[in-house]
């Protein structure tokens, strides 16, 4: 999980306890957090001699990061994340907490191919902008159901992901590009100048040189930014003209309405 002495090391998933303890023998301090009511009470046995080590007993969708992570301002995030909860749980981090520098998650291989999908194929889709934007991500490994107990029957993947030092675009808004990319992903079979004809206009797709007749998964992240600087570009034009109609002319702002004097 490339963590060593010191490092700083959130474990979503714990369950017995067996990465947990690798972690902490690396010398890293690693809050472990683990939902099941009766694995935790071995994980926390299974750990208690370890001062750094501690167990939180929390549903990950449910925590509130910021507190739990405040000792440092960067962790590795180390997780089993199933298949419901993965693509959130490792979205709703890159969103929300800047202090999460790495993560080496395992999830479903069909998960795995969302997350480090690229534009043009079938497994893009609006979280894999989202991670473009934050990060870069990789498939580090591939995981067969025989190395687990019971067998699961599907294949798993590990998936590396690094937070980028500035976002993958800049000069928008990150939760207005994300609206406009879901919104184009949730019609991902019409053509952008239809699944976008409230949003945009065909001047925007000009601006951006983004052809109005491709469909979401064609577009990678740079023109996802481009488009939603050309919507911002006319969006800020309009407000700035509709203020300025409805304030006084300088005449009229100018005269002077005060009482002669005799």
């Amino acid at each position: 999980a490339d963590v060593g002495s010191g490092d700083f090391v959130l474990e979503i998933g714990a369950g017995l306890g067996s990465l947990t303890l690798a972690l902490a023998e690396t010398g890293a301090n690693v809050v472990a957090v683990e939902i099941d009511n009766g694995l935790v009470e071995v994980l926390r046995a299974n750990t208690k001699h370890l001062a750094n080590v501690e167990v939180i007993h929390a549903d990950a969708m449910q925590l509130d990061w910021q507190p739990l992570l405040a000792k440092s301002k960067h962790w590795h995030v180390v997780a089993n994340l199933p298949y419901n909860v993965a693509t959130i749980i490792v979205a709703d981090l890159l969103d929300g907490i800047a202090e999460v520098k790495h993560m080496l998650v395992m999830v479903q291989s069909e998960v795995a191919d969302r997350l480090v999908a690229r534009a043009g194929t079938d497994a893009y889709g609006a979280v894999s902008v989202k991670i473009d934007y934050w990060a870069s991500s990789k498939i580090v490994g591939q995981v067969p159901p025989s190395v687990f107990f019971p067998q699961p029957r599907v294949d798993s993947a590990l998936v590396e992901i690094r937070r980028r030092d500035k976002p993958g675009v800049e000069g928008v808004v990150a939760k207005e590009l994300f609206a406009l990319v879901r919104s184009g992903f949730a019609k991902r079979r019409k053509m952008l100048r239809r699944a976008l004809d409230t949003i945009t206009t065909p001047e925007d797709f000009v601006k951006a040189d983004v052809n109005p007749e491709s469909r979401a998964e064609q577009l990678d992240l740079a023109a996802w930014g481009r488009l939603r600087c050309a919507i911002d570009t006319r969006l800020s034009h309009a407000t700035t003209a509709t203020r300025d109609s409805a304030a006084p002319s300088a005449l009229g702002a100018s005269t002077d309405h005060s009482t002669p004097s005799h």
